[in-house]
């Protein structure tokens, strides 16, 4: 099958792995993923303002690009997952900001909501099915692994649906099916420090070492994550290997280089 899919900026640049990965693993599960067209940097971060609406109008690009491209759109940086989904929930839930977008982009067929915003593990999950992935396993990762969340998969939790904010489940069913111990551990879903890094360097430096050691207190010898900024806060801060979930998936594939 083929699905539209927005990279984003970090997936280009420092991100360049989590990206790869992703394109040779889908490929052996039989999922062939089509950059869009001339995208453009989500924005980053949601706007909150109500009443902003530039930032915004790229990732309006984008889902409509993929309604007229088979109805999906696929993300992979947890923060991109975050600013689109949030960015469609808009447009199928508030006029003022729906006809505001559509009247800055003079789209030829107004958008409103209609593409299906999914991350990678959600296709993992109900498109493939973990299942598959088990059966398609050639070197089972035989390691103790703690999932890290973070914040924008799984909040605002209405809105992301992604799974349950409070005890996700996904990337530890992940773990299960590519032939890991998935550990859970409190610390899994609390916040790394995010962007707080660029102004203050102590507060990711003392989160990032709290999620590593509540990690490390329940078992695990290594962390994976969705997010290039977690990767970083944590492999800067923590003193524990953290690697992109697409990683080790090429290497239980058998794609990896």
């Amino acid at each position: 099958m083929k699905i539209s899919y927005y990279p984003g900026c970090t997936l280009k640049t420092k991100a360049k792995e989590l990206d790869k990965y992703a394109r040779l693993s889908a490929e052996a599960l039989g999922v062939t993923m089509e950059e869009i067209k001339d995208w453009q940097c989500c924005g980053a971060v949601y706007p909150t303002a109500r009443d902003e609406i530039a930032t915004k109008l790229s990732a309006v690009r984008a889902l409509d690009y993929a309604k007229n491209n088979g109805g999906k759109l696929l993300t992979l940086c947890s923060a991109c997952h975050n600013v689109i989904k949030r960015v469609n929930a808009d447009m199928k839930e508030d006029e003022n900001i729906r006809f505001k977008a559509n009247n800055y982009l003079a789209l030829e067929t107004p958008y409103a909501g209609e593409t299906e915003v999914i991350h990678y593990l959600e296709m993992l999950r109900d498109v493939v099915g973990f299942d598959e992935i088990e059966k398609k396993v050639k070197k089972p990762i035989g390691k103790k692994i703690g999932a890290y969340y973070g914040c924008l998969l799984l909040r605002p939790g209405k809105v992301m649906a992604f799974d349950d904010p409070e005890n996700p489940s996904i990337i530890e069913d992940f773990i299960k099916a590519i032939g890991g111990e998935a550990v859970k551990y409190p610390f899994r879903n609390e916040c790394c420090g995010a962007y707080v890094s660029l102004k203050n360097e102590d507060l990711p430096k003392s989160r990032s070492a709290a999620i590593i050691k509540s990690a490390r207190d329940h078992g695990a010898e290594m962390l994976t994550t969705a997010c290039p900024l977690c990767l970083y806060n944590l492999q800067k801060n923590g003193g524990m290997p953290v690697v992109y979930f697409t990683e080790l998936l090429a290497e239980a594939l058998g794609v990896k280089e």
